[in-house]
């Protein structure tokens, strides 16, 4: 089901979302934007921790399943379970796999067939739609 069309457990009016996001999370969470390639200081975090959603604060992504993949974005194999959800992106002409916070539905990033094993994917996600709690 399309994020747009669905409840989330977690839902903001408009206004709560811009008072709650900075104008740049705004952008690519609501509104599905993409932030420019290597522009996140969680692209080079390496820290043990978990990578939540900006929005709701839900763990996304464990730091042991993040990896480099060149792209400028962080990247991992496997979101935790049941943290995100996807859906059909065909924005762009391109056609994509959305991947959006299963608790609050906003945008994340997209997942692509290209990764390393185990899994074979590459969750690429924008580093300001997450924050980073240390273990």
């Amino acid at each position: 089901m399309p994020p747009e069309t669905k409840t989330y457990p977690v839902t903001h009016s408009e206004a709560e979302w811009r008072a709650l996001l900075t104008p740049t999370q705004y952008h690519i969470m609501r509104e599905h934007g993409t932030e420019a390639p290597g522009s996140c200081a969680l692209n080079f975090e390496k820290r043990a921790g978990v990578f939540v959603c900006a929005g709701c604060e839900q763990p996304l992504f464990a730091s042991t399943l993040k990896f480099e993949s060149g792209t400028g974005w962080p990247s991992f194999n496997d979101p935790l379970a049941g943290a995100v959800e996807t859906s059909e992106d065909r924005s762009y002409g391109m056609r994509r796999t959305e991947v959006h916070c299963s608790q609050c539905g906003s945008h994340l990033g997209h997942v692509f067939p290209d990764g390393p094993p185990p899994t074979g994917l590459r969750y690429c996600i924008n580093g300001v739609a997450m924050n980073f709690t240390p273990e």
